[in-house]
């Protein structure tokens, strides 16, 4: 049978997708972004409160009334309603910081914004030190082959020292001189935070192909014109995710800092302070407090890559 011409065919036309399955297929879609974390988050309160119970019971049945109720359930509500806890509950660390944030006046030693306020200070300072030094070391790794077989074996090896060994030798050596107060903190932070930064701005710095490269020596570009043209527009898909890692990494290292200095504010006294009078809430407020400024720092950093990459037309 002969095929009918292809003009005479029936013209085919895009279907029209329905607003409710769009709409359908959205709902799934944030449903299966939020659920999962929404389960593990679940599952570890839940943990937190059975480990709560089983640490606290011994104690929690010491301190209750002989003549009160001494069933289950009042064993339970003891245990996680102690001054005292080995480990607190979420709620009661919830509460603890509400108290400190709400009832103390911002400049209160006792107010845990203030201790932040410190320690997100120094972790900043350090950071931006320690962004510095390593994008200064990568170029000069990139450009230099006998810095890349002189540096770059020190800089890996640097990190192999203990953080907590060379914090109170730092210290005292900027103590010495002159440098205290915010400077040892930083200079720690910053020791910690630019090995991520060096290694990650080497790879982008090296990143650009043979093509490109070739391209721009056949315009005739000096040095510095392919690594301002060329080598540092292509390391921002690399200095990203290198930031990430050093925040994390200056937050720990602020709060380490805090230890060796005797430092009276910052979440590193608040944890020295609770670990000396056994005020755990305390101890894990400041844990808490320290994860939400890394979580908000981290975001800083995407917000910044995200308006970045669509000044770029959506990508780095």
């Amino acid at each position: 049978m002969a095929k009918s011409p292809k003009f005479l065919s029936r013209p085919s036309f895009p279907r029209k997708r329905d607003s409710s399955s769009t709409a359908t297929t959205n709902a799934y879609g944030a449903a299966a972004k939020i659920l999962p974390p929404a389960v593990i988050l679940t599952t570890l309160i839940i943990i937190w409160y059975i480990a709560a119970y089983l640490l606290n019971e011994p104690q929690a049945i010491a301190l209750m009334d002989p003549d009160g109720p001494t069933n289950f359930w009042a064993v339970v509500n003891a245990s996680w309603s102690m001054d005292r806890p080995v480990l607190p509950t979420p709620d009661q660390i919830l509460s603890n910081l509400a108290d400190s944030i709400f009832n103390y006046p911002l400049d209160s030693p006792r107010n845990f914004l203030l201790q932040t306020a410190y320690t997100a200070q120094a972790a900043l300072t350090g950071l931006a030190l320690g962004a510095v030094l390593g994008i200064a070391l990568a170029a000069g790794i990139v450009h230099s082959r006998v810095l890349d077989r002189s540096i770059m074996p020190w800089v890996i090896a640097s990190q192999t020292i203990p953080i907590l060994a060379i914090a109170p030798m730092v210290v005292v050596a900027l103590g010495n001189i002159g440098f205290t107060g915010l400077a040892p903190k930083a200079a720690i932070v910053g020791y910690l935070s630019f090995f991520p930064i060096t290694v990650g701005m080497v790879k982008g710095f090296r990143s650009p192909d043979t093509m490109q490269l070739d391209l721009m020596r056949t315009y005739n570009a000096s040095r510095a014109q392919i690594f301002t043209k060329l080598r540092w527009p292509v390391s921002m898909a690399f200095l990203f995710p290198s930031l990430k890692v050093a925040v994390a990494l200056a937050i720990t290292g602020a709060i380490v800092a805090e230890l060796p200095t005797g430092a009276q504010v910052g979440l590193g006294a608040r944890l020295l302070a609770g670990s000396y009078y056994g005020q755990t809430m305390m101890m894990w407020g400041a844990l808490v407090l320290a994860s939400l400024l890394a979580i908000t720092l981290i975001f800083c950093v995407r917000l910044g890559e995200f308006f970045l990459r669509t000044s770029r037309g959506g990508r780095l």
